[in-house]
């Protein structure tokens, strides 16, 4: 039972939040960390469960991971079904407009949310903030490994 985690990063908060979640579920069982340039129909088919991770852009889903998606959707649609999935989502605002894009496509694939979106909002309003590169605080990355962990646990434990 594997745990695939597709995350996608301009700044790096998606980055680091991701290979915090990895972090948590290596020790849980197998897991694979991609990004969402690498990512692959047959990565979606050959795992368990999954870890959706991107940044917020302009209050969508950032454009690599819609990519993501696009190219990945079809080629998997009725092959994922009942499989267990999760989101986290670094914003700059709410994040709401990013975690409803992917759990629509979570629901056309049949996917089953297992846990809540964590959103890491990091406040970034200006321009100047929203290019900079990220780094958060261990308050933010701590329920991300968490997260990781609770994932790749109940991967290997069949809970899901």
């Amino acid at each position: 039972m594997s745990l695939l985690i597709v995350w996608h990063s301009r700044t790096g908060g998606s980055r680091q939040m991701a290979q915090a979640a990895y972090d948590g579920a290596a020790g849980e069982g197998p897991v694979v960390m991609l990004s969402a340039e690498e990512a692959r129909p047959e990565d979606l088919l050959s795992a368990s469960g999954y870890l959706f991770v991107a940044p917020e852009n302009l209050a969508s889903l950032s454009g690599m991971m819609k990519e993501f998606f696009d190219r990945c959707y079809y080629p998997v649609l009725g092959q994922l079904n009942g499989r267990p999935y999760a989101q986290m989502i670094c914003a700059g605002s709410d994040g709401s407009g990013a975690v409803r894009q992917v759990e629509r496509i979570a629901t056309g694939w049949r996917l089953k949310e297992v846990h809540p979106p964590i959103i890491v909002n990091t406040r970034a309003q200006t321009e100047k903030q929203i290019l900079a590169a990220k780094s958060l605080r261990e308050r933010d990355l701590k329920p991300c490994r968490e997260l990781g962990a609770a994932l790749g646990a109940g991967l290997a434990m069949g809970m899901f």
